[in-house]
């Protein structure tokens, strides 16, 4: 903030080349954490996706009642209702489209559903690339972090250039990418390294040159 501050100050009185600060203030704003989140990124509802399995329950209907997996193509096929598109929806929603499939064949269905294998949609999942002891592709979890994900991940591998990553998040004006600080945070344990991650979200650690 300090560096910010110092060379937006700087370039009022033409201290320094319109190059410079320019590369300064890009520094700057790829630093994480961005802005502060607004209402609509808070709250998260889970949605769907396909290789989760769904426990359907009908009530006083037990023949009716499973777990079924979402397929690749994110549909779901149960007694009575096949090819139902589950992709994408809240359990809820789901549950009610169930509903509307049976009461053509029984009378006042009462559905609900229950996510027990967490993938989600692939455009939620955090990804991790590069240097992490294993790379692969998590289901997000609400307030989850940058800590959760490297546990999950098993860590930096020998050759990371940890505090070379950097996660890289889609957006609706395009892809923004901020700096974080794997090493500080675990090798060091320096906590305020530890920063919030986002659906969509990858993470990048490049392979150290030295």
């Amino acid at each position: 903030m300090f560096v910010c501050s110092f060379a937006r100050l700087l370039a009022r009185f033409k201290r320094l080349s319109p190059l410079v600060v320019a590369a300064v203030l890009a520094a700057c704003s790829s630093t994480y954490p961005p802005a502060p989140p607004t209402a609509e990124e808070v709250t998260y509802s889970y949605k769907i996706g396909p290789g989760d399995t769904v426990n359907i329950v009908v009530w006083r209907n037990p023949e009716l009642s499973m777990s079924v997996p979402v397929r690749p193509d994110g549909k779901i096929t149960t007694p009575l209702v096949e090819d139902l598109p589950a992709l994408g929806k809240e359990s809820s929603v789901l549950a009610r489209d169930i509903e509307k499939a049976l009461a053509k064949y029984i009378r006042d269905p009462v559905v609900t559903v229950i996510v027990t294998q967490f993938v989600g949609p692939y455009a939620d999942q955090v990804r991790v690339v590069g240097e992490a002891a294993k790379p692969q592709a998590l289901a997000y979890r609400q307030q989850m972090s940058l800590l959760d994900v490297m546990i999950a991940v098993g860590g930096l591998t020998d050759f990371a250039d940890g505090n070379g990553a950097s996660i890289l998040r889609p957006g609706s004006d395009g892809n923004k990418q901020y700096t974080v600080r794997l090493k500080d945070l675990l090798k060091r344990g320096d906590m305020s390294a530890n920063v919030e991650v986002k659906p969509g979200d990858v993470v990048i650690i490049p392979q150290s040159l030295f």
